[in-house]
Protein backbone atom coordinates (compact mmCIF):
# COMPACT_ATOMS: atom_id res chain seq x y z
CA UNK A 1 0.00 0.00 0.00
CA UNK A 2 1.52 3.28 -1.27
CA UNK A 3 2.30 6.45 1.20
CA UNK A 4 -0.27 9.11 1.66
CA UNK A 5 -0.39 12.54 0.34
CA UNK A 6 -2.22 15.17 1.05
CA UNK A 7 -2.76 18.49 -1.52
CA UNK A 8 -4.82 21.22 -1.64
CA UNK A 9 -8.05 21.12 -3.82
CA UNK A 10 -10.32 24.23 -5.19
CA UNK A 11 -13.74 24.58 -4.70
CA UNK A 12 -16.32 25.25 -6.05
CA UNK A 13 -14.64 24.24 -9.17
CA UNK A 14 -13.55 20.95 -7.71
CA UNK A 15 -16.47 20.56 -5.62
CA UNK A 16 -17.51 17.08 -7.70
CA UNK A 17 -14.23 15.65 -6.78
CA UNK A 18 -13.94 16.59 -3.24
CA UNK A 19 -17.89 15.28 -2.56
CA UNK A 20 -17.48 12.20 -4.55
CA UNK A 21 -14.61 11.48 -2.36
CA UNK A 22 -17.50 11.13 0.39
CA UNK A 23 -19.67 7.88 -1.53
CA UNK A 24 -16.48 6.04 -1.78
CA UNK A 25 -15.83 6.82 2.04
CA UNK A 26 -19.60 5.71 2.76
CA UNK A 27 -20.49 3.14 0.41
CA UNK A 28 -21.16 0.23 2.60
CA UNK A 29 -22.53 2.51 5.55
CA UNK A 30 -26.59 2.28 5.00
CA UNK A 31 -27.27 5.22 6.96
CA UNK A 32 -25.13 7.95 4.95
CA UNK A 33 -27.37 10.14 3.01
CA UNK A 34 -25.34 11.94 -0.23
CA UNK A 35 -25.58 15.09 -0.28
CA UNK A 36 -26.90 16.85 -3.59
CA UNK A 37 -24.54 18.29 -5.85
CA UNK A 38 -26.21 21.30 -7.62
CA UNK A 39 -26.66 22.48 -3.45
CA UNK A 40 -22.97 21.53 -2.49
CA UNK A 41 -21.59 23.74 -5.26
CA UNK A 42 -23.98 26.42 -4.60
CA UNK A 43 -22.63 26.32 -0.94
CA UNK A 44 -19.07 26.52 -2.03
CA UNK A 45 -19.39 29.05 -3.95
CA UNK A 46 -18.37 32.35 -2.69
CA UNK A 47 -19.68 34.16 -5.25
CA UNK A 48 -23.84 32.78 -3.93
CA UNK A 49 -22.56 31.96 -0.36
CA UNK A 50 -22.09 35.60 1.57
CA UNK A 51 -20.33 33.66 4.32
CA UNK A 52 -17.30 33.34 2.94
CA UNK A 53 -17.11 37.11 3.02
CA UNK A 54 -16.40 37.00 6.90
CA UNK A 55 -13.88 33.73 6.59
CA UNK A 56 -10.78 32.07 4.83
CA UNK A 57 -10.96 28.56 3.78
CA UNK A 58 -8.84 26.20 2.88
CA UNK A 59 -9.90 22.45 1.75
CA UNK A 60 -7.66 19.16 1.15
CA UNK A 61 -7.96 16.10 -0.49
CA UNK A 62 -5.60 12.56 0.32
CA UNK A 63 -5.18 10.23 -2.24
CA UNK A 64 -3.32 6.98 -1.78
CA UNK A 65 -2.52 4.72 -4.83
CA UNK A 66 -3.93 7.01 -6.90
CA UNK A 67 -7.66 6.95 -5.13
CA UNK A 68 -9.15 9.96 -2.97
CA UNK A 69 -9.80 8.74 0.16
CA UNK A 70 -10.26 11.78 2.63
CA UNK A 71 -11.14 15.48 2.69
CA UNK A 72 -10.87 18.10 5.34
CA UNK A 73 -11.24 22.34 5.61
CA UNK A 74 -10.00 24.58 7.57
CA UNK A 75 -12.05 28.25 8.44
CA UNK A 76 -10.42 31.18 9.89
CA UNK A 77 -14.29 32.58 10.62
CA UNK A 78 -13.38 36.74 11.20
CA UNK A 79 -16.41 37.23 13.36
CA UNK A 80 -15.42 34.31 15.87
CA UNK A 81 -12.53 35.64 15.96
CA UNK A 82 -13.66 39.05 18.08
CA UNK A 83 -14.82 35.85 20.48
CA UNK A 84 -12.29 33.67 20.14
CA UNK A 85 -9.07 35.02 19.06
CA UNK A 86 -6.69 32.70 17.72
CA UNK A 87 -9.11 29.57 17.57
CA UNK A 88 -10.13 28.12 14.05
CA UNK A 89 -12.23 25.90 13.10
CA UNK A 90 -11.99 22.45 10.58
CA UNK A 91 -15.11 20.49 8.86
CA UNK A 92 -15.65 18.03 6.27
CA UNK A 93 -13.23 15.90 7.92
CA UNK A 94 -13.83 12.76 5.87
CA UNK A 95 -12.22 9.78 5.72
CA UNK A 96 -11.52 5.96 5.04
CA UNK A 97 -10.66 3.37 8.07
CA UNK A 98 -7.70 4.57 7.72
CA UNK A 99 -5.45 6.12 11.16
CA UNK A 100 -2.52 7.36 8.75
CA UNK A 101 -5.10 8.89 6.29
CA UNK A 102 -6.70 10.66 8.78
CA UNK A 103 -3.54 12.18 10.29
CA UNK A 104 -2.12 13.76 7.71
CA UNK A 105 -5.19 15.45 6.61
CA UNK A 106 -6.04 17.04 10.45
CA UNK A 107 -2.27 17.80 10.35
CA UNK A 108 -2.31 19.46 7.17
CA UNK A 109 -5.08 21.92 8.57
CA UNK A 110 -3.53 22.08 11.58
CA UNK A 111 -0.61 23.70 9.99
CA UNK A 112 -2.76 25.98 7.65
CA UNK A 113 -4.30 27.08 10.65
CA UNK A 114 -1.10 27.98 12.46
CA UNK A 115 0.34 29.89 9.30
CA UNK A 116 -3.04 31.78 9.65
CA UNK A 117 -2.18 32.53 13.24
CA UNK A 118 -4.77 29.99 14.83
CA UNK A 119 -3.05 28.20 18.47
CA UNK A 120 -6.24 25.70 18.43
CA UNK A 121 -8.66 24.13 15.81
CA UNK A 122 -12.44 23.03 17.29
CA UNK A 123 -14.60 21.14 15.34
CA UNK A 124 -16.33 19.56 12.93
CA UNK A 125 -17.78 22.56 11.96
CA UNK A 126 -19.00 22.83 8.25
CA UNK A 127 -17.83 25.84 8.68
CA UNK A 128 -19.23 26.72 11.80
CA UNK A 129 -22.41 26.09 14.41
CA UNK A 130 -24.67 28.17 11.89
CA UNK A 131 -24.29 25.04 9.74
CA UNK A 132 -23.90 20.69 9.78
CA UNK A 133 -21.43 20.17 13.00
CA UNK A 134 -20.41 17.69 15.37
CA UNK A 135 -19.33 13.64 15.23
CA UNK A 136 -21.48 11.49 15.56
CA UNK A 137 -20.41 9.43 18.80
CA UNK A 138 -23.70 7.31 19.88
CA UNK A 139 -26.51 6.20 17.96
CA UNK A 140 -25.30 4.89 14.65
CA UNK A 141 -28.25 3.01 13.84
CA UNK A 142 -30.34 4.94 12.22
CA UNK A 143 -30.21 7.91 9.54
CA UNK A 144 -29.72 11.34 10.56
CA UNK A 145 -32.29 13.94 9.68
CA UNK A 146 -32.72 16.50 7.69
CA UNK A 147 -29.05 18.99 7.73
CA UNK A 148 -27.60 17.43 10.24
CA UNK A 149 -24.55 14.88 9.65
CA UNK A 150 -23.84 11.71 9.94
CA UNK A 151 -20.32 9.73 10.36
CA UNK A 152 -19.46 6.08 10.93
CA UNK A 153 -19.05 3.82 14.10
CA UNK A 154 -14.94 4.12 13.31
CA UNK A 155 -14.86 7.99 13.28
CA UNK A 156 -14.62 8.37 17.08
CA UNK A 157 -11.87 5.99 18.15
CA UNK A 158 -9.93 7.79 15.35
CA UNK A 159 -10.24 10.88 16.87
CA UNK A 160 -9.01 9.90 20.13
CA UNK A 161 -6.45 8.12 18.93
CA UNK A 162 -5.27 11.72 17.03
CA UNK A 163 -5.36 13.45 20.04
CA UNK A 164 -8.38 15.48 19.74
CA UNK A 165 -10.03 16.11 23.14
CA UNK A 166 -14.00 16.24 23.38
CA UNK A 167 -15.02 19.67 24.68
CA UNK A 168 -18.97 19.70 24.23
CA UNK A 169 -21.61 17.67 23.51
CA UNK A 170 -25.08 17.73 21.61
CA UNK A 171 -27.82 15.51 21.65
CA UNK A 172 -30.75 14.80 18.89
CA UNK A 173 -33.79 13.87 20.95
CA UNK A 174 -36.19 11.26 19.12
CA UNK A 175 -39.86 12.23 20.27
CA UNK A 176 -42.97 11.12 18.27
CA UNK A 177 -47.05 12.60 18.61
CA UNK A 178 -47.99 10.25 21.25
CA UNK A 179 -45.71 11.27 23.85
CA UNK A 180 -47.47 11.26 27.30
CA UNK A 181 -45.96 14.61 28.62
CA UNK A 182 -47.81 16.28 24.67
CA UNK A 183 -50.88 16.64 26.32
CA UNK A 184 -49.76 18.31 29.62
CA UNK A 185 -47.61 20.53 27.10
CA UNK A 186 -51.25 21.52 25.82
CA UNK A 187 -52.88 22.34 29.09
CA UNK A 188 -49.91 24.63 29.81
CA UNK A 189 -50.63 26.03 26.51
CA UNK A 190 -54.25 26.83 26.73
CA UNK A 191 -53.81 28.00 30.34
CA UNK A 192 -50.73 30.45 29.15
CA UNK A 193 -53.09 32.04 26.37
CA UNK A 194 -56.57 32.30 28.20
CA UNK A 195 -54.64 34.55 30.95
CA UNK A 196 -52.33 36.37 28.34
CA UNK A 197 -55.19 37.37 25.27
CA UNK A 198 -52.18 39.74 24.07
CA UNK A 199 -49.82 36.65 23.45
CA UNK A 200 -50.62 35.02 19.56
CA UNK A 201 -49.60 32.02 18.09
CA UNK A 202 -49.32 31.77 14.34
CA UNK A 203 -47.89 30.04 10.89
CA UNK A 204 -44.71 31.60 9.45
CA UNK A 205 -45.87 33.60 6.59
CA UNK A 206 -44.08 32.69 3.24
CA UNK A 207 -46.25 35.42 1.38
CA UNK A 208 -44.08 37.97 3.69
CA UNK A 209 -41.05 35.85 3.70
CA UNK A 210 -38.17 38.73 3.82
CA UNK A 211 -40.05 40.73 6.65
CA UNK A 212 -40.55 37.13 8.50
CA UNK A 213 -37.00 36.09 8.29
CA UNK A 214 -35.73 39.77 9.04
CA UNK A 215 -37.70 39.34 12.61
CA UNK A 216 -36.33 35.47 13.15
CA UNK A 217 -32.86 36.69 12.68
CA UNK A 218 -33.02 39.39 15.39
CA UNK A 219 -34.65 36.34 17.86
CA UNK A 220 -31.68 34.06 16.59
CA UNK A 221 -29.29 36.05 18.13
CA UNK A 222 -31.08 36.94 20.76
CA UNK A 223 -31.55 33.22 22.16
CA UNK A 224 -28.44 31.93 20.67
CA UNK A 225 -25.85 34.25 20.93
CA UNK A 226 -24.80 32.71 24.34
CA UNK A 227 -24.57 29.64 23.16
CA UNK A 228 -20.92 27.59 23.38
CA UNK A 229 -19.42 28.54 19.79
CA UNK A 230 -22.18 30.17 18.07
CA UNK A 231 -21.03 32.44 15.71
CA UNK A 232 -23.29 35.94 14.95
CA UNK A 233 -24.60 35.60 11.43
CA UNK A 234 -24.85 38.57 8.98
CA UNK A 235 -28.25 39.58 8.02
CA UNK A 236 -27.34 38.40 4.43
CA UNK A 237 -26.35 35.40 5.14
CA UNK A 238 -29.43 34.78 7.49
CA UNK A 239 -31.05 35.43 4.36
CA UNK A 240 -29.19 32.83 2.14
CA UNK A 241 -29.76 30.01 4.89
CA UNK A 242 -33.33 31.05 5.24
CA UNK A 243 -33.95 30.90 1.41
CA UNK A 244 -32.38 27.38 0.72
CA UNK A 245 -34.55 25.84 4.10
CA UNK A 246 -37.61 27.86 2.11
CA UNK A 247 -37.76 25.02 -0.65
CA UNK A 248 -38.61 22.29 2.42
CA UNK A 249 -40.27 24.63 4.75
CA UNK A 250 -44.11 23.26 5.23
CA UNK A 251 -45.20 26.60 6.98
CA UNK A 252 -47.97 24.64 8.27
CA UNK A 253 -45.07 23.80 10.72
CA UNK A 254 -43.55 26.72 12.03
CA UNK A 255 -45.02 28.89 14.04
CA UNK A 256 -44.29 32.53 15.75
CA UNK A 257 -45.11 33.90 19.25
CA UNK A 258 -46.34 37.08 19.23
CA UNK A 259 -46.91 39.66 22.38
CA UNK A 260 -48.92 42.42 20.82
CA UNK A 261 -46.93 43.41 17.75
CA UNK A 262 -43.64 41.70 18.63
CA UNK A 263 -41.92 39.02 18.00
CA UNK A 264 -41.49 37.05 21.26
CA UNK A 265 -40.56 33.33 20.21
CA UNK A 266 -40.26 31.13 16.93
CA UNK A 267 -40.68 26.71 16.30
CA UNK A 268 -38.88 26.11 13.04
CA UNK A 269 -39.59 22.40 12.23
CA UNK A 270 -38.64 20.55 8.75
CA UNK A 271 -39.95 17.81 7.23
CA UNK A 272 -37.16 15.22 7.14
CA UNK A 273 -36.20 15.85 3.41
CA UNK A 274 -33.48 13.24 4.10
CA UNK A 275 -36.35 10.66 3.46
CA UNK A 276 -36.25 11.66 -0.07
CA UNK A 277 -32.87 12.52 -0.63
CA UNK A 278 -31.26 9.53 0.39
CA UNK A 279 -32.69 7.46 -2.62
CA UNK A 280 -31.85 10.29 -4.83
CA UNK A 281 -28.01 9.20 -4.74
CA UNK A 282 -26.50 13.16 -4.70
CA UNK A 283 -28.51 13.76 -8.41
CA UNK A 284 -31.72 15.45 -9.45
CA UNK A 285 -31.62 13.89 -13.05
CA UNK A 286 -32.68 11.86 -14.77
CA UNK A 287 -34.50 10.20 -12.08
CA UNK A 288 -34.50 12.08 -8.87
CA UNK A 289 -37.04 14.43 -9.97
CA UNK A 290 -39.47 11.29 -9.30
CA UNK A 291 -38.54 11.13 -5.71
CA UNK A 292 -39.12 15.05 -5.49
CA UNK A 293 -42.69 14.50 -6.95
CA UNK A 294 -43.41 11.27 -3.92
CA UNK A 295 -41.72 13.91 -1.57
CA UNK A 296 -45.38 13.85 0.53
CA UNK A 297 -45.70 10.34 0.49
CA UNK A 298 -42.43 9.08 1.64
CA UNK A 299 -41.98 11.80 4.45
CA UNK A 300 -43.37 10.69 8.33
CA UNK A 301 -40.39 12.13 10.52
CA UNK A 302 -39.60 16.02 10.52
CA UNK A 303 -36.99 17.99 12.62
CA UNK A 304 -37.56 20.48 14.90
CA UNK A 305 -34.49 22.54 13.50
CA UNK A 306 -34.93 25.69 15.76
CA UNK A 307 -36.83 26.80 18.60
CA UNK A 308 -35.93 29.40 20.88
CA UNK A 309 -37.87 32.43 22.80
CA UNK A 310 -36.09 36.09 23.54
CA UNK A 311 -34.39 36.50 26.57
CA UNK A 312 -37.42 39.28 27.70
CA UNK A 313 -40.41 36.60 27.39
CA UNK A 314 -37.96 33.73 29.02
CA UNK A 315 -40.47 33.97 32.13
CA UNK A 316 -43.04 32.74 30.13
CA UNK A 317 -43.73 29.32 29.17
CA UNK A 318 -43.93 30.34 25.56
CA UNK A 319 -41.67 27.40 24.62
CA UNK A 320 -44.74 24.99 25.65
CA UNK A 321 -47.39 26.79 23.48
CA UNK A 322 -44.73 26.60 20.45
CA UNK A 323 -44.47 22.93 21.06
CA UNK A 324 -47.51 21.71 21.52
CA UNK A 325 -48.92 23.72 18.23
CA UNK A 326 -46.49 21.44 17.06
CA UNK A 327 -46.80 18.43 17.56
CA UNK A 328 -50.60 19.17 16.49
CA UNK A 329 -50.12 20.46 13.79
CA UNK A 330 -47.33 17.71 13.20
CA UNK A 331 -50.35 14.65 13.80
CA UNK A 332 -52.37 16.71 11.39
CA UNK A 333 -50.23 16.20 8.72
CA UNK A 334 -49.30 12.99 9.20
CA UNK A 335 -45.81 13.11 10.89
CA UNK A 336 -45.95 10.07 13.27
CA UNK A 337 -42.96 10.75 14.84
CA UNK A 338 -39.71 13.62 14.97
CA UNK A 339 -36.37 14.91 16.53
CA UNK A 340 -35.72 17.79 18.28
CA UNK A 341 -31.80 18.58 17.85
CA UNK A 342 -29.23 19.66 18.53
CA UNK A 343 -29.20 20.46 21.91
CA UNK A 344 -26.59 21.79 23.85
CA UNK A 345 -25.61 19.62 26.71
CA UNK A 346 -25.87 22.63 28.88
CA UNK A 347 -29.11 23.43 27.76
CA UNK A 348 -30.69 22.13 31.09
CA UNK A 349 -33.70 23.97 30.28
CA UNK A 350 -35.04 23.19 27.02
CA UNK A 351 -33.56 19.15 27.71
CA UNK A 352 -35.93 19.04 30.94
CA UNK A 353 -38.91 20.33 28.58
CA UNK A 354 -38.25 17.82 26.19
CA UNK A 355 -37.54 14.91 28.83
CA UNK A 356 -40.67 16.14 30.62
CA UNK A 357 -42.71 15.36 27.65
CA UNK A 358 -41.48 12.01 26.65
CA UNK A 359 -38.48 12.48 24.24
CA UNK A 360 -35.53 10.61 24.47
CA UNK A 361 -32.30 10.72 23.01
CA UNK A 362 -31.60 9.27 20.16
CA UNK A 363 -28.11 10.63 19.00
CA UNK A 364 -24.93 12.21 20.77
CA UNK A 365 -23.17 14.43 18.59
CA UNK A 366 -19.68 15.61 20.28
CA UNK A 367 -17.35 18.76 19.47
CA UNK A 368 -13.26 18.41 19.64
CA UNK A 369 -10.30 20.42 20.07
CA UNK A 370 -6.97 20.01 19.71
CA UNK A 371 -3.63 23.02 19.12
CA UNK A 372 -2.40 23.94 15.41
CA UNK A 373 1.44 23.61 15.03
CA UNK A 374 1.77 27.05 15.85
CA UNK A 375 5.07 25.99 17.94
CA UNK A 376 6.29 24.98 14.53
CA UNK A 377 4.92 27.13 12.27
CA UNK A 378 6.88 29.88 14.63
CA UNK A 379 10.00 27.92 14.46
CA UNK A 380 9.70 27.96 11.05
CA UNK A 381 8.83 31.86 10.67
CA UNK A 382 11.66 32.69 12.46
CA UNK A 383 14.51 30.48 10.39
CA UNK A 384 13.01 32.35 7.22
CA UNK A 385 13.30 35.73 8.55
CA UNK A 386 17.24 34.79 9.99
CA UNK A 387 17.55 33.60 6.44
CA UNK A 388 16.10 37.09 4.48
Amino acid sequence: MGSVEVAPISLPRETKRFVRTWFTIYENDPHWIPPLYFERKRFFDPHKNPYFNYARVAYFVATRDGRDVGTIAAVVDEVYQKEEPGTGFFGFFEFVDDVEVASALLDEAREWLAYEGMQKAIGPFNFNTNHEFGLLVDGFDSDPTVANPHNSAYFPGIYEELGLRGVMDWFAYHCHVEMPGVKKMKRVSDRLLKRNTEIRIRNLDLKNFDRETAQIHKIYIDAWEQNWAHVRVSDEEFEFIARGLKEIIDPALCFVAEIGDRMAGISITLPDFNQVVKKMRGRVFPFGWGHLLMKKRTMNRARILMLGIAHEFQNLPLGAALYSRTFEAARERGYSQGEASLILENNTRMRGALEKMGATIEKTYRSYEIATHSETIDEKKQKEGAAD
